[in-house]
């Protein structure tokens, strides 16, 4: 209670604090990095990412990129080369004219090396940088080259796509943020009691998020995902927080001397019962942390801070405008919309088995779906593009004219004899989906003596430490058929050289697939337990625990199920972050319920009464809490051409929903079925009467 008092006695610094505190936020949201590129996040001793490092130290080639040239004259394309070389970071330009120097005749080159670089009506040529595929400076250099070229050149590769991202979320992020904030506020004003209230509740959790945002400088740099995402879960999981607070304020104006005491009061009791919630939610977004592909620590860790801010905004800030607006705030005030539940709430307690026989009947096809959809999710984040995009139209190109849907590179050690590694290129060509294999050997070829190569092929593909081949495959990334051709593929190399290593986008994806399909598994398990353990604590049961998160994951099933059935796919990451965020979010409904019934109960209320009383008083909070959260992401699904943007914010959109549903409908019924059990495994309600004892009492009253 002193915690309380003395927010509502600083109130006015509290206010100004915060404003002053939004100012470095600014800055620190401005410096803050945003990563575009999904392939960094693979843990550090794989060899695809060993691989990376080596290339960028011994060859000075970090990402590459092919260019390809439609119906131009050779020496136009000549001239673009030169003009190409020069941009800042471009390291190699690689063409057919420079493997010859124009010494050797084209006749004289091995035919797959002419026919690597041109097809009926294009030409292509292999750019390198001396910089990252994702790095500021590699992104700056693709522009140039795109305005270089012109509307002839079509520019493909990892680059080309994170250039594409970042723009098109830099020009959708400030439009759906608000919409999230606009459609939030509409449902505020529909279901809550005042027409002021829903903006202060805005401004006090917008505050919060422009101090979350400015923080994250101190980690460096953040994924688009995370940025596109935590502003508004952050909006949708904090809201509930902020109305809690606003109940508790209006039923103890009544009771108390003044607002002042009133808000001291609400305070103290909001504080009680959101630690409980923000704890779970906190640790859900926790368990992301455990994944090896640390785009989840990454997401994790700046959403964990969102919800501890939230939380300490609604006690702090929001309280201390509540108080300075009082006046407007109780002149502004309406009737809520959402009727007297009671007579609603009687209904569903007396057919509460018809819930139960839904709720067993919904758990066989919903985890038949989960399941499935779990087997169906894409890993090729060009999937997440519109088709109009320069990325996509020049991979569609690069397939079309040169069929190459990937290509991979080969360090093999630069010991290994010419003979070996002629041997190892003629058993790589033969690998099903392979369409030519280029190394030194390839381009000196049978006809064309190594001493009239110029240095700086040789300077491409040798360095002391490494020879560099070069595959091209039919096959596309995360595809089964390319992940089976990078098996076979690194089958050969280990047999000519244990030291080896493929690398390349396809080899990158299919380690991520590996690795994402192991921390589904930790990451569920970990939130599972933690949250379990929250509430075994906080509710003191070892039987409520097991109900609350059976009728999540329930809602989490279904949920995740129903791409299956519509025969839609999902990202890879979004099954993994979907289930974490609907189980830590909703799971707040649940301990709001349970926390009534439990106070009934402890109360001397019957088990129909105390079931009764929880559900009619818990489903306005519930039903405001829900639509806030749907109304929140519901509208970037819609409008986000971002693919796993706009299906992220439809499954929370969507989960939101069915877990409110299931908490009114399920939660109840499954009191009324094991309230016996209940009673005797929850430390504050084994006193109680219940079963035949309960029978036995009222027959005595």
């Amino acid at each position: 209670m002193r915690f309380a008092k003395a927010v509502v006695k600083h109130r006015i610094l509290i206010l100004i604090l915060t404003v002053a505190l939004l100012v470095p936020s600014a800055f620190g949201m401005a410096a803050t990095r945003v990563n575009y590129d999904m392939l960094t996040y693979l843990p550090e001793d794989m060899d695809t990412v060993v691989g990376q490092n080596e290339l960028l130290e011994d060859f000075n080639k970090g990402a590459f990129t092919f260019l390809i040239f439609e119906d131009m004259p050779n020496k136009d394309v000549a001239a673009l080369k030169q003009q190409v070389e020069q941009v800042d970071h471009v390291d190699t330009v690689l063409w057919y004219d420079s493997l010859a120097d124009l010494s050797i005749p084209m006749e004289m080159l091995p035919d797959k090396v002419y026919q690597a670089f041109n097809s009926d009506h294009s030409t292509m040529m292999a750019v390198f940088f001396d910089s990252g595929t994702s790095e500021d400076v590699t992104m700056e250099a693709v522009k140039q080259i795109r305005t270089i070229c012109g509307k002839q050149c079509f520019v493909s590769g990892m680059t080309a796509l994170v250039v594409d991202l970042k723009d098109l979320c830099e020009q959708e992020e400030p439009i759906y943020v608000a919409l999230a904030v606009t459609l939030a506020c509409v449902a505020m004003l529909l279901f809550l009691d005042g027409w002021l209230i829903p903006f202060v509740f805005l401004a006090s959790i917008g505050a919060m998020i422009l101090l979350n945002m400015g923080t994250n400088f101190f980690l460096g740099e953040i994924s688009y995902i995370t940025k596109a995402l935590s502003a508004v879960l952050q909006l949708a999981v904090t809201m509930d927080y902020s109305i809690f607070l606003w109940h508790s304020y209006n039923e103890q104006l009544p009771l108390c001397e003044n607002k002042e005491a009133a808000m001291a009061s609400a305070i103290h009791n909001t504080l009680t019962s959101v630690i409980g919630s923000s704890v779970t939610t906190i640790s859900g977004f926790i368990a992301l942390c455990f994944m090896s592909f640390t785009l989840g620590r990454d997401l994790g860790i700046v959403m964990a801070k969102g919800v501890l801010l939230g939380v300490l905004g609604c006690v702090t800030v929001l309280p201390s405008m509540i108080l300075v607006l009082d006046k407007p705030l109780q002149k502004t005030k309406h009737r809520s919309i959402i009727p007297d539940m009671r007579g609603f709430s009687k209904k569903l307690v007396k057919i509460f088995p018809v819930f139960l026989v839904i709720f067993a009947l919904l758990i066989a096809p919903a985890y038949y779906g989960y399941e499935k959809a779990n087997d169906e999710v894409y890993y090729n984040m060009g999937q997440c593009l519109p088709e109009d995009m320069n990325y996509v139209i020049s991979n569609s190109k690069l397939q079309e004219d040169f069929d190459i849907a990937s290509t991979h590179m080969v360090l093999v050690d630069a010991g290994l004899s010419p003979k070996a590694v002629k041997s190892m290129i003629s058993e790589m060509d033969q690998v099903d989906g392979v369409k030519y294999v280029l190394g030194l050997e390839s381009v000196i070829g049978s006809r064309v003596p190594q001493e009239v190569l110029p240095d700086s092929i040789k300077d491409i593909l040798e360095s002391d430490r490494w020879e560099l081949l070069l595959i091209n495959s039919e096959y596309a990334p995360a595809s089964d058929e390319v992940n089976d051709q990078i098996t076979s593929l690194n089958t050969i190399l280990k047999s000519y050289d244990k030291g080896g290593m493929i690398i390349g986008e396809a080899p990158c994806m299919k380690d991520m697939i590996e690795t994402t399909d192991h921390d589904f598994a930790v990451v569920t398990a970990v939130s599972i337990l933690a949250i379990f353990i929250i509430i075994l604590l906080v509710e003191k049961s070892l039987t409520l625990p097991v109900v609350l998160i059976a009728v999540i994951e329930l809602g989490i099933f279904i949920n995740l199920g129903l791409p299956h059935y519509l025969g839609q796919s999902m990202a890879f990451i979004t099954p993994i972050c979907i289930s974490t965020i609907q189980l830590g979010a909703t799971v707040d409904y649940a301990i709001l319920m349970t926390t009534r019934y439990k106070a009934e109960r402890i109360a001397g209320q019957s088990k129909k009464d105390a079931v009764w009383t929880a559900l009619y008083t818990s489903i306005p909070s519930i039903f405001v809490s829900g639509m806030g959260m749907f109304a929140a992401t519901f509208g970037v699904a819609l409008y986000s051409d971002i693919e796993i943007v706009s299906s992220m914010c439809m499954l929370i959109a969507r989960g939101a929903v069915i877990s409110m549903l299931l908490v009114t409908f399920v939660l109840p019924a499954m009191f009324m079925l094991l309230d016996t059990v209940i009673c005797k495994t929850t430390l504050d309600m084994r006193h109680i009467p219940c079963g035949k004892k309960a029978k036995e009492v009222i027959e005595h009253e």
